[in-house]
């Protein structure tokens, strides 16, 4: 599994040249809820998507 820094370069890397600071702060931030939602997921099989 790749660290969090890794992931992270891996991210601002993958986004457009104009892309402005507080965007970037957003995509991390997203990529962040997305990942703790699957955990919650995965360690609740039985929770709903809506609850994690």
């Amino acid at each position: 599994m790749a660290s969090t820094k890794d992931e992270s370069t891996k991210i601002i890397q993958e986004q457009p040249d104009d892309i402005s600071f507080d965007e970037i702060l957003r995509e991390l931030a997203f990529s962040r809820m997305v990942d703790s939602n699957h955990t919650t997921l995965r360690h609740y099989p039985g929770a709903s998507a809506r609850a994690a």
